[in-house]
This record gives structure tokens, sequence and C-alpha cells, in this order.
């Protein structure tokens, strides 16, 4: 059954201002840089021999593989990059062996579809092939049923996750702090997702967008975000690239989802901690930690074991500044949000293992929660917020008196890892 179509006009007028644009004039014969391929329907129905079949309509022909994985059990499409135009409901409702399904950029120039398999299931075939009523093209993808043994004989390796570039180097001279803002999320991992269809990675985006801008407008700040774009970014790698720039502070923002409890809502600050406060940071951890997974790549490793007692000490001398940026932080935020029953918690999130990068995670609300979505969709509300981060930032560098902490700057170079695994 169909998920949704787009209205064939529309894409009657993408493919047409794509050829317009692929052939140059006659009078200006200048290199048109060639545009990705825009997705603009997708279909799930039965496929041959009981299996299940996913068909993409796309602006062009792409150059498509296919292959599935375990632990969870998924089929990926490796694709160039892709403009996804979908509805957004798309990829949301179980159909036959496909679970749900999600798409993006998964590195710069790749884009990936990644289906969460109802059971075993293997591909069977990857096709193109034209649509003659209007030229578009047809990416069909056909899924088998297999037992688990068949499975697993087709299951590949998970490969590295796509490391981001590196970060510039620090300006000369300036001796400004740096802040990195992490928007949660991004590409083929949409995050937690409201009933109205709204991603976590777009709000969140959306938030740190406005913070950054706040505090480059303030001028006492360097500061530089883990994605500037909707695209896919390793858990590890958004720690790396804090270590490499040598950042004084890392804040990655988030907003969660609980289904089950719409009542719940209010914003949480969370530092890491081997031992969560409670179950529901412990639960929430482990769901932020297979965010890898979910992009349909592999978990990579992050820091290791701390080698020795003086850099197990610069590890707590972080994360006393952590707790103590968080406490302002909380502070600054409860003038202008609902906070939750418990405002500063702390668990065992990949992204807060930096040993020497004090480092927090926020939690601004609930999309399963009306009340919070309505608020993270404001942006008024969103002005309020930054705001007052922006505040407890600037706040933060101001009473410590300086950048980095000075254990952080002998004992644990950065890139080097050295702190306990959680």
């Amino acid at each position: 059954m169909p998920i949704r179509a787009c209205p064939s006009h529309l894409l009657c007028v993408l493919l047409a201002a794509w050829a317009l644009l692929a052939v140059p004039a006659a009078a200006a014969p200048a290199v048109v840089p060639d545009l990705p391929a825009v997705a603009i329907a997708a279909e799930v129905a039965a496929g041959p021999d009981n299996g299940t079949r996913l068909t993409v309509v796309l602006s062009k022909p792409v150059e498509a593989r296919a292959f599935v994985m375990e632990r969870p059990d998924r089929a990926i499409i490796e694709l160039p990059e892709v403009n996804f135009q979908l509805a957004p409901q798309s990829g949301r409702r179980r159909e036959g062996l496909i679970g749900s399904y999600r798409y993006g950029l998964f590195a710069p120039g790749r884009s990936r579809i990644v289906i969460d398999l109802a059971q075993p299931a293997t591909i069977a075939r990857v096709a193109t092939a034209p649509r003659p009523r209007d030229g578009a093209t047809l990416l069909t993808i056909d899924l088998a049923r297999s037992d688990r043994d068949g499975f697993r004989r087709a299951a590949v390796v998970p490969a590295a996750a796509p490391e981001a570039a590196p970060a510039p180097a620090a300006e000369t001279g300036d001796a400004r702090p740096l802040v990195i803002v992490d928007a949660g999320h991004g590409g083929t991992d949409p995050g937690a997702i409201a009933a109205n269809g709204a991603f976590e990675k777009d709000i969140v985006f959306g938030v740190a967008q406005d913070l950054v801008r706040r505090l480059e407008a303030g001028g006492r700040l360097r500061v530089r975000m883990t994605r500037d774009s909707d695209v896919f970014v390793p858990l590890a790698e958004r720690v790396r690239i804090a270590r490499d720039a040598r950042a004084d502070l890392f804040v990655s923002i988030h907003a969660d989802s609980i289904s089950a409890a719409p009542q719940v809502r209010g914003a949480t600050i969370y530092t890491g901690s081997e031992r969560a406060t409670d179950a529901e940071s412990a639960r929430l951890a482990d769901r932020e930690n297979r965010a890898d997974a979910a992009a349909g790549a592999d978990a990579g490793e992050g820091p290791g074991d701390v080698a020795d007692i003086l850099q197990e000490l610069t590890l707590r001398e972080t994360r006393g500044f952590s707790a103590r940026f968080a406490q302002g932080l909380r502070t600054r935020l409860g003038r202008v949000m609902e906070m939750s029953a418990k405002p500063h918690r702390e668990a065992g999130f990949k992204v807060l293992r930096s040993p020497d990068v004090p480092s927090v995670l926020v939690e601004l609300g609930y999309l399963s929660s009306q009340r919070d979505l309505d608020l993270l969709l404001s942006d008024e509300w969103r002005g309020r917020v930054t705001a007052e981060m922006s505040s407890a930032i600037e706040t933060f560098f101001a009473g410590r008196g300086g950048a980095r902490p000075a254990l952080a700057e002998s004992a644990v170079p950065p890139g080097r890892a050295t702190t306990a695994s959680r």
C-alpha cells in the first residue's frame, strides 16, 4: 500500500527544472554543477514470493547498493547524495518485512535509506528503471524472507562510521574560550519523532543555530558546531571534534520523547557519569547511545580506560566544571521554561565522555508532550531559551577566569583515549 504519493504535477515541475539546469544555454556555456537526485515519493507493497518491495520515485537515475546488518536487523541502501522530499509520515508504518525506514545524508555526498526489518530478510533485488509516463526513475528494493542462519550469513560486518572533516585550527592569537554546540542526531538518524511528524534532529538544529548566533554576536567566545547541516555525525566523532579543537565547553542539545507518558514534560540537564542518577536516565542514555546503529553505522569505539592517577584527576576536575556549568544553566533556564522533577541528572552518554572538555547534554523537553512540542516549535520561546543559555555560558567563563582546566592542558592530550568506558 502506498505510504503517500506526491502530486504528479509537482514531480513534473522538478523534472523539468532539473532538465533545464542540466543543459547549458548556448549563450552561457559555463559548467552547471550536477544536482543531487530528488526523492519525491515512496511506497511499500507486497513483493514477489511473499516478500516486500520498497519503491522510491527519483528525479534521475542513481547507483545504489544494498546489504543487511545484524544487531539490530537492518537493510541498508547506499546512495549518492539524494534530496529527500518525502511525506512526513513516510517510513513510519509497518508493512510486511519492513518495520519502518528512515533516510537522509549519511556523509558528505552520500545518502542512505535504513530499513528496520520486522523479521530476518535478505536483499533479493535492487534495480532502477525509467517510468515511461514522465521520465522519473523508479528505485526498487525487493526483500525476501529468510531464517536467522541465512540472514546471519548474508549480514555484513559494519563499516566504521564516517569521520567528519578535521576541526579548523584555532585562530592565531585568539585566546577567547571555544564552545562546541552539538545539535543531536542528523541525517539518517532523525532522533525522536513527534506525533505531527516533526523530527528531533530538525528542532534541535534550529535551537543550536540560534544559540550560536547569540554567542557569536556577544563577541566574547569562539563558537563551532559539530554539524552545520542535516548530516549524520557519529557519537565518537562529536567528542573527537571537541577534543581536537581543544574546546573549553561542549553543549549537546536534544529533545526526548516518552510516548507512554505524554504528561511528562520539562527540561533536564545531564552530565557524564559511569552510574546513572536513576533508571529513567539510564534508559535515555542507552537510547541515545544507539544513535549510530540507527543510522546504519558501526557504533565505533569511545575513549579507552584511564591510564594513570593524573588522568583520573583530570577527569574528575573536568566533571566538576561540567557540574558547575550545569547548575548555572539550570538556574538560568528555570527562569523561562518548565524544568523536570530532577533538572540535573547524570548518565553514561557517549557524547559526554571527553576527559578534558567540560560537557553537558540538554534535553529541552519532550516531543511526546503537546505542550512541550508547541513550545519547541515556537520562535519566541526558542529565543528566550537560547538567550538564557547564552548568558549561562558567558557567566560560566567569566566565573572561571580562564579557558581549559589546567590539568587537562598537561595530562590528557587532545585525541588521546583516556577516559573510562561507560
